[in-house]
């Protein structure tokens, strides 16, 4: 790479650590990258740290020795991710959300990177130093969101599909049932997917009463791999607590009232923000 003035090599060092979130990076990669002294290198990285803890971008942090270097960890301070998620919670509720039946309709939403990415990294937030391998949803509509929950951990994607996919090769299939329906269904997993004893943050976009993410954990099971943690974006309040087929989790946004009538959607912050 050509010598950059330290303004430029600023600007790079910045968007190197954004994209390898939780990596150990040794300062002799920057020195070597750039043709300076590790000196100037934690000089600058120092400055990149004030920068990333003052704006809440998250943390970067030091190791010292011959195997040390710097680690940049997303986080999202709560008051930031609350601000998010009121916003976020008054673009639920308006009233052409709702669909035949009592739905909400939600894709829109979904579809947004910036959204999502926002959502992801408040998710990883909630689980800042459990012990994770990877990300697991089931398709369709909670991928935007499981992708951008694993690209702020820096962990590979897991997908459940509905259907066996030959191309998934040899999968372990299961038939869970539905929280909200009570109706019998199928999810699969490729065996290649994920090794034995891995540790899972299971994500998903919209919870009922959680048959779908129950599913999830029992097939989980089947890998012997345990459950790190529980994300869901939205969560709906019409199902009641005894009835939930899942009781530990992590939402952001509780619909409190869905009112097909009305045309009334009430939606506030979810579990995450209640401690």
């Amino acid at each position: 790479m050509k010598k950059l003035k330290r303004s430029q090599r600023l600007v790079d060092m910045t968007q190197f650590l954004l994209e390898k979130p939780h990596d150990l990076l040794p300062l002799s990669t920057f020195a070597d990258r750039y043709g300076s002294a590790k000196s100037s290198i934690s000089e600058d990285l120092a400055i990149i740290k004030e920068v990333f803890e003052g704006e809440g971008m998250g943390e970067l942090q030091t190791f010292a020795g011959a195997a040390g270097g710097v680690r940049f960890i997303p986080r999202m301070p709560k008051d930031m991710a609350l601000s998010f998620v009121r916003g976020l919670c008054v673009q639920l509720e308006q009233s052409d959300r709702i669909l035949p039946g009592g739905y909400l309709y939600m894709s829109d939403l979904l579809g947004l990177p910036s959204l999502m990415e926002q959502a992801g990294k408040i998710i990883a937030t909630a689980f800042y130093g459990a012990e994770i391998d990877a990300v697991m949803t089931v398709e369709t509509k909670g991928i935007p969101l499981a992708y951008a929950t694993a690209a702020q951990l820096g962990l590979p994607v897991v997908l459940v599909r509905r259907d066996h996919q030959v191309t998934e090769g040899s999968a372990v299939s299961i038939n869970y049932v539905s929280g909200s329906h009570k109706s019998i269904h199928t999810m699969s997993l490729s065996r290649r997917a994920l090794p034995e004893k891995s540790r899972v943050l299971i994500v998903d976009d919209f919870m009922k009463a959680g048959g779908t993410v129950r599913g999830m954990v029992d097939l989980l099971g089947e890998f012997k791999c345990q459950v790190a943690g529980v994300g869901v974006l939205v969560e709906s309040g019409a199902v009641e607590w005894e009835e939930r087929l899942l009781h530990d989790y992590v939402s952001l946004v509780k619909l409190s009232e869905v009112d097909s009538k009305e045309k009334r959607i009430s939606a506030h912050p979810g579990n995450y923000f209640a401690t």
